[in-house]
């Protein structure tokens, strides 16, 4: 198998720092190529943790599954790959933690959201303006919807309110509108380059082209892999999935992804006082996390000049409370 070719994992002296403070489970809901997993085996080793751990990495991508296996090789027996959606995770372990005879309380979870950089330099895969391929943007290539369906079969409406939402494209409806006249007149958009095509010559000049053709393939890749719904029910699952103590970091690269993340998290470290001008003692309901980080960490200009994929990475941790409730420590 080709070296190299899953991008550098960011942010990993954070991640261990943060995650790997004793032994237990570890889950890795976006594995990738095994950058992540990679180091928090080699920290779980370091720390003599590895012995009582177990890592658990889920991805739907078939070649990412390989990749991972090759490099986490030499940690067998204490790694399971599993072929899967992050929206599963509570499920996932619970059916891997029953196969082993383990406790399901997770310690320590990573999502590290967003485009594998394999993904993004094959070209069929259609993930990129910069390579001519197909219309597919599928993470699963077993999925049966593809970026085609909605370029080619979407109507105008839902072509702009999709851009708008998911890009936020401020050019939306006029390269929605150009998409349809360009089906009546060829019968359909036939790969990313004629797309592309389309959105430089309706989206504003100058650097602002490049901007627009990142959007319009931002949100037909969300759109087609349902990455914020995803997302949502993977926060949910995850922190369902933590013992009391563990913890769990996301790295987000776009707005649309942190805004989710930190509400989500917010949401979740609340706590409920009741009505204004009540006098509780004690709340009604506990938040079940707590934030590690309060402002989202970012990578060290030493680590962009290395990894420019690091550029634009926003790390967030929580940490699960004990017995589930604030008022029980």
């Amino acid at each position: 198998m080709e070296e190299g070719r899953f991008h550098d994992p960011v942010l990993v002296a954070e991640i261990i720092g943060f995650l790997v403070r004793k032994p237990g489970i570890y889950v890795d809901g976006t594995l990738g190529g095994g950058g992540h997993s990679l180091a928090i085996l080699q920290a779980l080793d370091r720390a003599g943790y590895l012995d009582k751990s177990l890592l658990i990495g889920i991805d739907q991508d078939s070649a990412a599954l390989g990749e991972a296996a090759a490099k986490l090789s030499d940690y067998g027996t204490s790694s399971v790959l599993v072929k899967g959606n992050f929206q599963d995770i509570s499920a996932i372990v619970g059916r891997v933690c029953g196969e082993r005879g383990r406790d399901t309380g997770v310690a320590g979870i990573l999502l590290d959201l967003g485009v594998s950089s394999f993904q993004i330099n094959t070209a069929e895969r259609g993930f990129s303006y910069l390579r001519a391929g197909a219309l597919d943007m599928r993470m699963d290539c077993d999925a049966p919807f593809h970026a085609g369906d909605i370029v080619n079969g979407y109507e105008e409406r839902e072509l702009a309110r999709l851009f708008y939402r998911y890009g936020e494209e401020p050019r939306s409806r006029s390269i929605a509108k150009a998409i349809v006249l360009y089906r009546q007149m060829h019968g359909s958009v036939k790969g990313t380059e004629e797309l592309a095509a389309i959105v430089r010559e309706n989206a504003y000049g100058g650097e602002k082209v490049i901007k627009s053709l990142s959007r319009v393939f931002q949100a037909l890749r969300i759109e087609v892999n349902g990455e914020l719904d995803v997302l949502r029910q993977a926060l949910a699952g995850g922190v369902e999935t933590l013992a009391g103590g563990g913890r769990m970091a996301v790295i987000s690269y776009h707005s649309l992804e942190d805004r989710i993340v930190k509400r989500s998290f917010a949401e979740k470290a609340k706590s409920d006082w009741g009505p204004k001008g009540v006098g509780l003692r004690e709340p009604l309901s506990c938040g079940s996390i707590n934030p590690v980080t309060r402002k989202p960490l970012v990578a060290t200009l030493q680590e962009i000049a290395v990894n420019p994929r690091a550029r634009s990475a926003k790390l967030r941790v929580i940490e699960k409370v004990f017995f589930g409730g604030c008022c029980e420590k």
